[in-house]
């Protein structure tokens, strides 16, 4: 048989049952379409939890105070409220650990802020200037907080855009205007740019403060304790020869012989970001593998349909074979009708699965992405599911005895 031949009697025999070719695509359509929107669903939340935890900082190591044992595994505990790191430690860490291209000591507290009849309940950040450096943090307007104020424990502030909006409108000119944190009074020298983020960690939800101006007017505290020691390591391939440099330093400073009584814990950004890829590919494979059962339902639809059209076509299949046909060219001329239903189910459901994908980006503001692999996934799977489900029919086709075929009623 002509390859000519073959597509044109695989387009008559479709043709010639329209209602029943379309239902049986339609099981393939919202497999594929399914898989692909679930795919793109997974790879965009994977991509926007690692864009998170990137946007925090390049290639960053966050030192916290205390750490408290638990069963079998090391909990970090009193984060924020432990008193054991200290200035002298970051200092330390700066000067001993050549991998390193910023340092930032920090003190974070939780305050009320008020402005203009206005308040808010924000986080306020006490910090040096290489905050802005590890942290990817960009000005907007005016500066950041500099070196000189934190040596004159200066009275000045930098606010994130959303804390700008709470506390003096959206948009509006903070620039030289005061607010109010724990009755002391700091003037507005900067807007940052915004950079999105939730929760308590938001940077455009922040006020940013000179670290001295932090221990000694709001935190009371003249030691020189941090909340935490924020580094930013040269490049990925040396955070874990840093973070074992910047362990040895602590333990020795700290006079502590075993490391498992560590009284200091690092959280690695590179585990951090392991991790949670880890967790969204799992969530990807669960999503697309509920998905794909719809696509061994729609392979069912397609086997049924063909062993229905082989009992209906007998007939047809004994005079062909009276007349000269192969087995061979039974079986093609089946099988390519099986194929044919899942290739264009799959063209469809392609389509469907990007316009899935946009809806859910769109209305449900979830970040979606539409990968080369799922579509090359999709055709592949659905040209595969035509051969698996359309070869047993095509076989039982082209096995009829011509005689008893063309005796069939």
């Amino acid at each position: 048989m002509l390859t000519q031949d073959l597509f044109y009697e695989t387009y008559w025999a479709l043709s010639a049952n329209k209602v029943r070719s379309f239902l049986t695509i339609l099981g393939i359509v919202i497999g594929i379409g399914s898989v692909i929107a679930m795919i793109a669903v997974g790879q965009g939340a994977q991509n926007s939890i690692q864009s998170s935890i990137q946007s925090a900082g390049a290639n960053l190591l966050t030192i916290t105070p205390g750490a408290a044992k638990g069963v079998g595994v090391t909990i970090s505990a009193g984060r924020g409220s432990s008193q054991t790191l200290t200035q002298d430690d970051a200092t330390a860490i700066s000067q001993q650990v050549p991998l390193l291209k910023a340092v930032s000591p920090e003190f974070t507290r939780r305050s009320q802020v008020t402005a203009k009849g206005t308040n808010t309940n924000t986080g306020v950040l006490g910090v040096t200037s290489a905050y802005m450096s590890v942290h990817n943090i960009q000005i907007d307007q005016g500066n950041f907080i500099t070196d000189q104020q934190n040596t004159n424990a200066s009275r000045v502030a930098v606010l994130g855009p959303t804390a700008r909006d709470d506390l003096f409108g959206a948009g509006a000119n903070a620039m030289g205007s005061t607010i109010v944190i724990n009755s002391q009074e700091f003037k507005v020298v900067g807007i940052t740019l915004t950079k999105g983020g939730t929760g308590f960690n938001n940077p455009d939800d922040s006020i940013y403060i000179p670290l001295t101006t932090m221990q000694h007017f709001l935190a009371g505290d003249t030691t020189g304790y941090l909340s935490d020691i924020a580094v930013s390591v040269t490049d990925q391939s040396s955070m874990d020869e840093a973070q074992n440099e910047i362990t040895n330093i602590l333990l020795a400073r700290h006079k502590i012989s075993d490391p498992t009584q560590a009284d200091f814990s690092i959280i690695n950004q590179a585990d951090i970001v392991a991790s949670a890829s880890t967790v969204t590919n799992t969530f990807t494979i669960l999503l697309a593998s509920v998905a794909g059962i719809s696509l061994l339902v729609g392979g069912i639809g397609i086997m049924n349909m063909m062993l229905t059209t082989v009992t209906e076509r007998t007939r047809e299949i004994g005079l062909r074979k009276a007349i000269g046909a192969h087995k061979t060219d039974i079986t093609k001329q089946f099988l390519a009708e099986a194929i044919m239903l899942t290739i264009l189910g799959g063209i469809i459901g392609v389509l469907l699965g990007w316009l899935l994908a946009l809806g859910v980006s769109r209305f449900a503001g979830i970040a979606t992405q539409i990968s080369v692999s799922s579509i090359a996934l999709a055709f592949g799977v659905s040209a595969g599911i035509g051969i698996i489900f359309g070869y047993y029919p095509a076989r039982r086709a082209a096995g009829l005895s011509p005689i008893e075929a063309l005796r069939y009623e």
